[in-house]
């Protein structure tokens, strides 16, 4: 198949270096056989469900009770069609347990099911040194030693692990003003904040930012906490096309010209919500040209970096960094310490106007929990390090460890998405019976993966997703690629246009699927 660069750049003249993202098209035939694999798993869930009704086959979904029958029903039945008959054949695949640190290798829980995967139990056995390609230990800070985990250690003496209030009452420490001082000067705008979750970062400052009568502009792959927030601001939502600043630019027109529906007023603000990565994806948002059109139609920028802090830019400071654009033209800046800093919690950096509102304001500030203190110290520390204060060099080695593994992959005919740039690399499956058996494979082979599917990607779009870190050697990346060429010639994975192979028949590719 031709490759299709769907995002190509169209004004070079706002980009300083080259920017095309590559996403080849799904092979026909692939295709045709992913709808096949889909449509048969379909049938048979229906007839499992109809054999289940009639106690043929021991049901094992939750079911009102019969006191209950005449209540608004609790289960939407048909809502969980895919999570009992097509999710539940290959959750094994995820939520393992981790009995050390999740860094560049960890060690799992063996766990076995005798129910077809509805229940598990351990055997006692723990499967030692899988090489993680899974988490989003981008720097490589997720570790129990070195400087970071003492200096948390020693932020733990002092102040405790919990704070028990919030910011605004008994819970304010001056280690959470120095991380926001910090945080300030990393991201080189007037003021910050700190919260102690990455996820209500986005769902709970949202609100506090637009309501009734603004309009919010979100790409249409932004992750679920922004969609979350902009629901529950009140605000009117239209999504455009991911990426796509044609598209983006008529919603912006059409908005200006006609303003809020049946008044035709203008919209009191209308705020784009784009992300620095996209974690599905592994594209890189084409941010010149969203501030450009930012600019011309004076709109507002929330800008969530959440992947691509710290592990993007010369600096290692954002998609920001990356493309050499001033921080003072995104309004918010919006952040986790969940993935380069090997921690939790989020972060809003802009003008001292706008923390000052969030302060009071915000219900993530005013009602949750202040961050744990050893959890600020080991951002600060973190933070530090990236900043170069102690002479290391992770984002160098982050972006070779990047290029080397999308280089290699690529030359074993495997469909890679996204921008080479991306930490975050998807590499196409396409098959629902390839999910599981991609993920059991690897395993295998001391390798752990992340495998999504419907509905959390297209239906003939389901992927692995690695996660390339600094702290992973090249022996490491060798032997992950050595593992994969294996999987993929196993299951005839190799869709690229350098190597097409017919595929197998998908929903046949493991016989576990298609029973119980």
């Amino acid at each position: 198949m031709v490759r299709s660069n769907q995002n190509v750049t169209h004004n070079s003249s706002l980009y300083k270096k080259p920017f095309e993202e590559s996403f080849e098209e799904t092979p026909l035939l692939v295709a045709v056989l992913t709808y096949m694999g889909y449509g048969i798993l379909t049938i048979f869930g229906y007839l499992r469900d109809f054999l289940r009704h009639w106690s043929i086959e021991k049901c094992q979904v939750a079911r009102e009770k019969e006191e209950q029958k005449d209540f608004v029903p609790l289960y939407q039945d048909f809502e969980n069609f895919y999570t009992r008959n097509l999710y539940m054949r290959i959750r094994d695949n995820w939520n393992r347990p981790i009995c050390s640190v999740p860094g560049a290798k960890m060690d799992l829980v063996e766990s076995v099911s005798h129910d077809f995967n509805w229940t598990f139990e351990h055997t006692g056995r723990v499967v030692k040194d899988v090489i993680n390609m899974g988490s989003y230990n981008y720097l490589g800070f997720a570790e129990n030693n070195g400087a970071c985990a003492d200096a948390a250690i020693e932020a733990t003496e002092k102040y405790g692990v919990g704070v028990a209030s919030s910011r605004c009452e008994m819970g304010n420490l001056d280690i959470h003003e120095e991380l926001e001082r910090l945080v300030a000067r990393f991201l080189g705008v007037e003021s910050s904040m700190a919260f102690g979750m990455g996820f209500a970062t986005n769902s709970m400052n949202i609100p506090a930012l637009t309501g009734k009568g603004c309009l919010i502009l979100s790409d249409e792959l932004n992750h679920a906490s922004l969609v979350l927030g902009a629901r529950l601001a009140g605000s009117t939502i239209r999504v455009f096309k991911h990426n796509n600043m044609q598209s983006l630019e008529k919603l912006l027109r059409d908005a200006i010209a006609h303003g809020q529906p049946r008044t035709h007023r203008p919209w009191k603000k209308i705020l784009i919500v784009v992300e620095g990565i996209y974690s599905m994806e592994g594209s890189i948002v084409r941010l010149p040209e969203v501030v450009a059109l930012k600019k011309r139609y004076k709109a507002y920028l929330y800008l969530d970096e959440a992947h691509s802090i710290g592990a993007l830019g010369p600096n290692g400071r954002g998609v920001v960094d990356y493309f050499g654009l001033d921080p003072k033209d995104v309004d918010i800046m919006m952040g986790t310490f969940t993935k380069s800093f090997g921690a939790a919690g989020g972060y809003i950096g802009g003008k001292k106007e706008l923390i000052d509102y969030l302060r009071c304001h915000s219900h993530s500030a005013l009602y949750a929990i202040s961050m744990s203190p050893p959890v600020a110290q080991q951002i600060i520390s973190s933070m530090k390090s990236i900043m170069g204060e102690d002479g290391t060099t992770l984002g160098r080695q982050l972006s070779e460890n990047t290029t080397y593994f999308r280089r290699k992959l690529r030359e074993m005919g495997f469909i890679i998405y996204g921008n080479d740039d991306s930490p975050v690399v998807p590499m196409m499956l396409y098959m629902p019976a390839k999910i599981g058996a991609f993920g059991r494979e690897m395993l295998k082979r001391n390798i752990g993966t992340v495998v999504v599917g419907f509905p959390a990607t297209p239906i003939i779009e389901s992927r692995a997703r690695f996660c390339v870190s600094a702290a992973h050697t090249r022996e490491m990346l060798d032997t992950a690629l050595e593992a994969t060429d294996e999987v993929g010639d196993l299951l005839q994975l190799k869709y690229s246009r350098r190597e097409q192979p017919l595929p197998s028949l998908g929903w046949m590719a493991e016989e576990s699927l298609l029973q119980d």
